[in-house]
């Protein structure tokens, strides 16, 4: 096996199970603020897709898993159905509390998926946010089915990191293999969309839910240099790095970008929606 084989197992084990190598509760804790400014939207047409599949009505009830700084958590609660959202990280719950304040549908809980103490409340959907991974495979797709009423939908919401293009990436390579050789890989849609449709196979296979559908839409944003450095310290692969590393990292990173690229630069990233029904009992 290559290096580079190498390297690429390593990366994919770790975004597989990230569930068991870092706790909840903290991950995001120093980044929640960075995290809500520069993560990604979810765009109209995904939100459209959701709507005319789930109808998320003021009679329906969502339970929304991951909720973060409330990105995706406001956009629900002006649909007007009654939600609750968990979010582990202390700091991005009482976020996306301050945010949904006006809200009085919403309700956020700081606690994860798995602690949760389901009772006797049954939703119209499940929603997980960018986190249906966190969740340990051997629990997700169970205790989601257990949240839902009969015929409920698990609906599953991605946006990939926003990143620039390989010829940008590229003119990085050097200052990647000096600092942070581990991070140095440039990330296809085509392998994002190839992970997200495993995990919707697994949702399939689990045997809780049938009948998934997907969307996906390619989105073009315009971000500051500083801007995306400071998206890239909310991601995973960034976070476990050392501070000093990462310091190092970025300050190479920006010097590089500035000089060949101004103050601006155009990202793409990948939305995706999968839909499931819960299999009746």
């Amino acid at each position: 096996m290559s290096d580079r084989q190498s390297w690429d197992a390593g990366v994919s084990s770790l975004l597989k199970n990230i569930y068991r190598c870092a706790d909840k509760s903290s991950w995001y804790s120093a980044v929640a603020e960075a995290y809500d400014r520069t993560r990604p939207r979810y765009p109209a047409p995904i939100w459209d897709f959701v709507q005319e599949i789930a109808q998320l009505q003021r009679h329906k009830s969502v339970l929304e898993i991951g909720a973060g700084p409330g990105i995706a958590s406001i956009e629900l609660a002006k649909l007007g159905a009654n939600i609750v959202c968990l979010e582990p990280s202390k700091s991005a719950c009482e976020l996306a509390r301050r945010k949904c304040a006006a809200y009085p549908n919403l309700e956020v809980i700081n606690s994860t998926f798995e602690a949760w103490e389901l009772g006797n409340q049954k939703f119209d959907a499940v929603i997980a946010t960018t986190s249906f991974h966190w969740i340990a495979p051997e629990i997700r797709n169970q205790k989601a089915a257990a949240a839902l009423k009969d015929h409920g939908l698990l609906v599953l919401m991605w946006n990939t990191p926003p990143q620039p293009s390989y010829e940008v990436y590229q003119s990085l390579a050097a200052v990647y293999q000096t600092h942070a050789p581990e991070l140095a890989k440039y990330e296809e849609s085509q392998n994002h969309e190839q992970n997200l449709a495993k995990i919707g196979q697994e949702v399939v296979d689990s045997g809780y839910f049938s009948n998934l559908i997907s969307e996906q839409l390619i989105s073009q944003v315009n971000y500051t240099v500083e801007e995306y450095l400071t998206l890239l310290t909310t991601l995973s692969p960034y976070i476990r790095l050392e501070s000093q590393q990462r310091a190092l990292l970025l300050a190479e990173l920006q010097r590089v970008l500035e000089i060949n690229y101004g103050n601006n630069l155009d990202l793409e990233y990948l939305s995706l929606v999968q839909i499931a029904h819960k299999v009746s009992a």
